[in-house]
């Protein structure tokens, strides 16, 4: 899905520029980037996931 930033009546570039990055960081395209730049195999996959699940269940359990 594409980042659209349109400019607002009165809108300076460097305000334009600065929307666009505060756009571009809540839709978390540089993440996505990052997690996709390299080939993980599916084993390591599952691992990551079963590593989050653990820290996950681990925090559920000590709040209160």
């Amino acid at each position: 899905m594409p980042t659209v930033v349109r400019r607002k009546p009165g809108q300076s570039d460097d305000k334009l520029i600065a929307d666009f990055r505060k756009k571009v960081l809540a839709d978390e395209v540089l993440l996505e980037l990052k997690k996709r730049e390299f080939y993980k195999k599916p084993s390591l996959v599952k691992q990551e996931k079963a590593k989050e699940r653990r820290a996950n269940r681990y925090v559920k359990r000590r709040s209160y």
